[in-house]
């Protein structure tokens, strides 16, 4: 690649500034779009889908029968262990069926529902594992429902985790999606492979590289400061009040 990249001339780089500024825009667009839809999708599965597995134990809130949550367990496993360029394959059928084609950005949105939402329901999963158990001894103490225990005691408790979650199921997207431009999905991916691998053009590739990663640093410390601002742990140091002194005269 260093090779590469020093055999390329000026007039690649001005080549490869015209294709940034001719494509990349649409692309960048693409990009963040799929990821963000895709993501929205995956949480809409994937957030009940870790309630229950976190709560679905014989002795929690939500007891599920064994064989079910076995079941539910098994799936999000097998889910996550496929490939994701394999995976892609796979769901060419269900694409079909859902969005009419299995090309194109919108064509991408499902396998990358697909290889979210189970990575999306182990990690929610975790989160409400973390949450004290004393709150949801109290919340039964006082009659609350299972219900109104996921939704009032252990969702709230889990925003600044969720929210670190969010972050991180967009940057593995953002990584999937270019991905996805091997088998004719739109995006950064895309004008990856179509000229920097398959037109020998390094500096295209290069640029979508940079831009990859600048997405991703810029999400990652977004979650990671909303995280933090709103993580109820993260207290401030408590200011002891000065001992006063006295001012009476010994007798």
């Amino acid at each position: 690649m260093q090779a590469e990249l020093l055999a390329s001339s000026s007039a690649d780089w001005a080549e490869a500034w015209e294709i940034f500024r001719a494509e990349f825009p649409l692309a960048i667009w693409e990009t963040v779009w799929v990821t963000l839809l895709s993501t929205l999708f995956a949480f809409v599965i994937g957030l009940p889908l870790g309630v229950l597995l976190a709560c679905g134990d014989r002795d929690g809130i939500l007891p599920l029968p064994r064989p079910v949550k076995a079941l539910l367990g098994f799936i999000v496993n097998v889910l996550r262990s496929i490939p994701f360029i394999i995976l892609m394959i796979l769901v060419i059928p269900l694409s079909r069926a859902i969005v009419g084609t299995s090309v194109g950005t919108a064509a991408t949105v499902v396998p990358l529902v697909f290889a979210a939402f189970p990575f999306v329901a182990r990690i929610v999963e975790s989160s409400i594992r973390e949450v004290s158990p004393g709150l949801t001894e109290a919340a039964v103490s006082m009659g609350a429902t299972p219900l109104q225990i996921v939704v009032k005691v252990l969702l709230p408790e889990c925003v600044p985790s969720l929210i670190s979650d969010v972050a991180l199921t967009i940057t593995n997207l953002l990584g999937y999606s270019a991905m996805s431009g091997v088998i004719g999905g739109g995006g950064l991916g895309s004008i990856a492979y179509n000229y920097g691998y398959l037109r020998y053009k390094t500096p295209v590739l290069l640029l979508a590289v940079v831009l990859l990663v600048l997405l991703v640093q810029i999400v990652q410390s977004l979650g990671t400061w909303l995280s933090g601002r709103l993580d109820r742990r993260l207290k401030r140091p408590v200011r002891r009040p000065r001992a006063k002194r006295s001012n009476a005269k010994s007798a």
